[in-house]
């Protein structure tokens, strides 16, 4: 009968050591929904995109075609006639992440001009923007082999468009560049939409993987 016991506390003892692995594991991972990440002193405004931050549907897309869109605020555009891109969502799982998700892109053959990621930002990012801020984007982008990665913010304002371009650099542990919407024609008054193409040159045989995204506004500093 004892010996029955210990058998039995044994095998018990194994499932709760297993759960309690399968449990650990699980918290460890970035909270899903979770918008924590470093902020600028003074920050006004700050927006980790969905897909960074929760789960999408679908979650992975063969052959991808232009306009194809990943949740609700990221479109994927390009002007290829075969499209050999594969996109998904995957589940960050490294002790350095805070965001809970990231994106995959496969490009194998690319007959095309260009490639690019369109963000959406929300109606809430233009409330109080001023032509004296800086928009900050922190992003953490991997890739096989190296490419060229821009960023160009476009700001609607009345009849005009405002943009600024920077280069975003990769395989870093975490790429920080600003806009600096002084050296704009902002009409600060009358601001209708923001959205930032992410443009990929090259990116042909090649796996990119963006494992973070997040924006920040703030003042620059006074001269």
């Amino acid at each position: 009968m004892l010996r029955d016991q210990r058998q039995q506390a044994r095998q018990l003892k194994g499932r709760l050591d297993q759960l309690v692995y399968v449990a650990d594991s699980r918290l460890a991972l970035p909270r899903i929904g979770s918008t924590a990440f470093n902020r600028p002193s003074g920050t006004l405004w700050s927006w980790r995109p969905q897909l960074w931050r929760g789960p999408i549907t679908p979650k992975g897309i063969a052959a991808a075609s232009s306009k194809t869109p990943l949740g609700d605020e990221v479109h994927l555009f390009h002007d290829c006639a075969v499209s050999e891109l594969t996109m998904r969502q995957i589940r960050n799982t490294r002790e350095e992440d805070l965001a809970p998700f990231g994106l995959r892109m496969d490009v194998f053959g690319f007959d095309g001009s260009f490639l690019s990621l369109v963000l959406d930002f929300p109606k809430d990012a233009v409330d109080g923007m001023q032509r004296r801020h800086l928009i900050r984007l922190s992003t953490i982008i991997e890739t096989e082999k190296e490419i060229e990665v821009f960023g160009r913010l476009n700001i609607k304002h009345g009849p005009n468009t405002e943009q600024v371009i920077v280069e975003i650099p990769v395989n870093l542990p975490e790429s920080v560049v600003e806009f600096d919407l002084a050296y704009t024609e902002l009409n600060d008054k009358r601001i209708e939409k923001i959205w930032l193409d992410l443009i990929f040159e090259g990116p042909q045989m090649n796996q990119i993987t963006m494992r973070d995204l997040t924006f920040c506004r703030y003042p620059r500093a006074e001269l």
